[in-house]
Parts: structure tokens; C-alpha cells; sequence
């Protein structure tokens, strides 16, 4: 998911910057990409999505942080209503983070993976029991978080609705601080591995759907009324609806970014 870059690497700082001439985070530079406003804030990524690569963005050390570029033309145009987008950006997080945060932030780690499968299966219209692999894999390395979870959790319902708005972004806050100050040898390797997982497993929910959306543009176009000029070549024009992807990397406007915001020994 995250292809050939051109060889200038920006200078990525931590915290919010007025314009490109005092610096750059990674949601900035990639609105800058997008053609957004300069904005930490841009549109063009899901909003949850954007507030992980913000905080994985300023808890990564200086030295590491150019290697975290590599990844904002993936997060353009990574957007959508999608409420289960919420719910594994907050799964990714959770996973990444439990076997190496402290034990009491491992006990609402695990508590957040058992919330938010429960939330994704029903989205998904499946047993509410039913886990993932990769959750199945993150519990069995704490199994005394993951029985004090279990316990916790009986009888307590987390909305879907709720998920999205409290306990999502709460779950990838604890997850980044939790990780960056764990007491392992490097956490960058682990902050970027997050991001970027968070982001192929985005993409994966998004490509289906369009697919569908492509097929179904396609039968309509097919079905419509024969003879009828205007409506053939609409159809001829329609029927490949665009797939979403990484956005391209334009080099000039890196370039120009990177010219603004400065660049990476």
C-alpha cells in the first residue's frame, strides 16, 4: 500500500504549525499534498485516522520521524462514513499496544479489544463472541489483563455509536503514550508499524466497496434503455468507477512542500 517515494524526505516537527515556513507534522504536509488549506485538520483523511498519524507523528523521536513520510500520500483521500472504520483503527491501536504498555494501561487495552470486536461484529451483522485472529493472538500474551477484561465487561453494552465517539479515540490516545513510553529498546519502529497497519487495514475495508459501487454502476449502465444516445455514452463513461487508492505523488508539489517545510538530512 505504500509505493515508490521521490528521494527528498520532508523535515517533520511535532505540534501544529502556522504556515509551512515553521515547520511541518505529517497531517499538515499531507494537506498541503492534498491541495487542502494548511491544516492538521485536512478533510481528505477520516478523522480518526489523522488524530492516530498526529499523535504517532509527535511521540516519535526526531531521528525517526522522516521515516513516517513515506506514509502520508496514503492517508489522502482515506476517508468515509464507514462507522468500522472507527472501530479498527481502534482494534489496530489496542493490538500494537498491549503487550508492551504498562499493566494498568494493558487492562484497558485489553478491555478496548474486547469492545471493539463486539462493536465490528455487530456492524457486521456477526456473533457478537466471534474474534479476530490478530485480537485472539494480542490476548493470549496477557491472559490476566485479558480475564480481568472479560469479567469487567459482563453485562456491559458499548454502542456503536458510543464506540465512535468516546472510546475510539480514547483507545488510540492510551495506545501511542502507552507505547511511547513503555520499556522496550525502540518504540518508533512499533509507533510506525501502528500507523501503518492502521492505515492497510482502512484501505482493505475501503477497496470492497468500491468494488461493489464499480459492479453496480456497471449492471445500471448495461440495463439502461437501449437506443438512447446521451445515456450510452454516460454509460460508457460510468462504468468504471474509480477504486480507491493511495493517492499518486505528484514529485513537484513534494518537492515544493518539502522546498517550504524543509528537508530531511
Amino acid at each position: 500500500m505504500h509505493g515508490h517515494m521521490p528521494p527528498a524526505m520532508p523535515m517533520l516537527s511535532r505540534g501544529k504549525h502556522r504556515n509551512p515556513s515553521k515547520g511541518a507534522c505529517f497531517m499538515e504536509f499531507a494537506s498541503y499534498l492534498a491541495g487542502e488549506r494548511w491544516s492538521d485538520h485536512p478533510s481528505c483523511t477520516h478523522p480518526l485516522l489523522a488524530g492516530l498519524a498526529r499523535l504517532v507523528n509527535d511521540h516519535t523521536s526526531d531521528a525517526a520521524r522522516p521515516r513516517l513520510a513515506e506514509l502520508i500520500p496514503s492517508v489522502i483521500g482515506l476517508t468515509g462514513d464507514d462507522p468500522r472504520l472507527d472501530a479498527r483503527i481502534a482494534l489496530c491501536s489496542a493490538r500494537a499496544a498491549l503487550p508492551v504498555v504498562a499493566h494498568e494501561r494493558q487492562l484497558a487495552m485489553a478491555v478496548s479489544i474486547l469492545s471493539g470486536e463486539h462493536v465490528l461484529a455487530e456492524l457486521e451483522g456477526r456473533p457478537v463472541r466471534d474474534l479476530s485472529e490478530r485480537s485472539r493472538q494480542a490476548l493470549a500474551q496477557v491472559p490476566d489483563a485479558t480475564r480481568w477484561a472479560y469479567t469487567f465487561g459482563r453485562g456491559v453494552r458499548v454502542s456503536p455509536k458510543g464506540f465512535r465517539r468516546y472510546a475510539a479515540p480514547n483507545t488510540v490516545q492510551l495506545a501511542v503514550r502507552g507505547i511511547a513510553q513503555a520499556c522496550v529498546p525502540d518504540p518508533d519502529p512499533l509507533l510506525r508499524d501502528l500507523l501503518a497497519d492502521a492505515i492497510d487495514d482502512c484501505w482493505a475495508l475501503l477497496r470492497p466497496a468500491a468494488e461493489i459501487s464499480a459492479e453496480t454502476s456497471a449492471e445500471t449502465a448495461a440495463g439502461s434503455t437501449a437506443g438512447t444516445i446521451v445515456g450510452s455514452a454516460s454509460g460508457a463513461g460510468t462504468g468504471t468507477a474509480a477504486e480507491p487508492a493511495p493517492a499518486t505523488v505528484d514529485p513537484a508539489r513534494w518537492a515544493d512542500a518539502c522546498r517550504l517545510t524543509g528537508v530531511s538530512a
